[in-house]
């Protein structure tokens, strides 16, 4: 028996066309599409043309959101043909960007209602609607973003590192029998989680300090900030580009304070807090017109004069007389740190909403200077403590 030839990539879209979720057709009512109408030459494009022609069959059961989006798609190919590569694309929501350039530069206009102007919606899509419009600047974006959101998995990442910093300040409060500038207790820098300058081999404190805080006062403000910037931004672009903006702003607090600030030690939050939020503003500021939450540049005021406040109080804090000399209090470089990673890398997640970074030349850039920074800082922290004869506090 024979072999048939595999079909082509422009005929598997077609099949796949009539499979993908948001259609949702009965099995038994499916019209097979003969592949030589979509691909007669097994080219691996498909006419515009009749890519329409299998939109319009389905319309009825099509989100009118993703029909937009798919129009502009077909709007956008002036040589007549889309490539089987940029219809995957699309049905896997992982667009790339030269997949958002044809839609951005689409011969059509989307002129449909904007999704702020929408009706009818229950509690659950209003506030997804609202993160849509707290996050993204493109209205497309958005509209895409209130289609494919599933809430599945939920943002995780965001909370589960909020929970565990109030659980561990709490055990530490009722432990040292103290709750306000816990920090100033003579036992506090004991703990196997603080960064200590002469305990700088252990290379777990360079992460774990985040569970430590130096008082109420400095974990409340990180909480609150990590929850109402975090989370939305996490619903959004995901649990890996949140936690790796995170994770690369706590290690960079760190490692920033051990080469500027060396004899100091270091608690809290406040390198990843400040990585988040300082994307995220950047990001308001760079798309100002097409960000359309509300009262934004009063919120972005009033986020900036928290972020203040707190800075303030690590740098009081910091020159404060040591309670426990010749120990330094904490330093407050490390939030120096988070605002540094985002304003680079942070910046990048957040402009690059679903679209691969690794296509983007500014990600390689930042990745490239955040590696050498940290090749820098390691190195600093083998050799640069002892060529300076540095006289660092004694060990807890």
């Amino acid at each position: 028996m024979g072999e048939h030839p595999s079909p082509g990539p422009a005929v598997a879209a077609c099949a796949e066309a009539e499979r993908i979720e948001e259609l949702e057709p009965e099995a038994d009512e499916q019209q097979p599409v003969a592949s030589e109408d979509c691909d007669p030459g097994n080219t691996g494009y498909i006419s515009t043309g009749k890519f329409r022609s299998l939109l319009e069959s389905h319309s009825s059961k099509l989100d009118p959101h993703k029909r937009e989006v798919l129009l502009a798609l077909a709007d956008s190919h002036a040589d007549g043909q889309i490539s089987y590569q940029d219809f995957v694309n699309l049905m896997s929501n992982k667009r790339s960007n030269s997949f958002r350039q044809a839609i951005l530069q689409g011969n059509r206009r989307l002129c449909s209602k904007a999704l702020l102007e929408e009706k009818g919606l229950n509690l659950s899509q209003r506030l997804i609607r609202h993160v849509a419009y707290e996050t993204l600047p493109r209205e497309i974006d958005r509209k895409w973003y209130y289609d494919s959101y599933t809430c599945c998995p939920p943002p995780w990442f965001m909370i589960t590192i909020t929970l565990l910093e109030v659980a561990f300040f709490l055990y530490n409060g009722v432990s040292l029998d103290q709750f306000v500038l816990q920090v100033t207790h003579p036992r506090y820098l004991k703990n196997s989680l603080v960064y200590h300058p002469q305990l700088r081999a252990q290379a777990w404190r360079y992460l774990t300090y985040i569970l430590m805080h130096a008082g109420i006062e400095h974990l409340g403000l990180n909480v609150v900030l990590q929850l109402l910037v975090g989370v939305p931004l996490e619903m959004v672009h995901g649990a890996t580009r949140i936690g790796l903006v995170y994770v690369a702003g706590v290690v960079a607090g760190s490692l920033a304070v051990s080469v500027a600030d060396m004899t100091a030690p270091v608690v809290g939050s406040s390198g990843g807090v400040y990585a988040l939020v300082s994307a995220h503003l950047a990001n308001i500021v760079m798309n100002w017109s097409g960000m359309k939450c509300q009262f934004k540049l009063l919120r972005m005021a009033v986020a900036l004069i928290c972020m203040s406040m707190e800075f303030g109080r690590a740098v009081w804090l910091r020159f404060h007389p040591s309670a426990y000399p010749p120990c330094p209090h904490p330093s407050f470089v490390a939030h120096l740190g988070g605002v540094a990673v985002g304003i680079t890398l942070g910046v990048v997640v957040l402009r690059n909403y679903e679209q691969r970074l690794q296509d983007q030349s500014l990600w390689w850039i930042f990745v490239a200077m955040y590696t050498v920074f940290v090749l820098f800082a390691v190195f600093w922290n083998i050799f640069a403590y002892t060529l300076l004869d540095l006289k660092l506090p004694p060990p807890p």
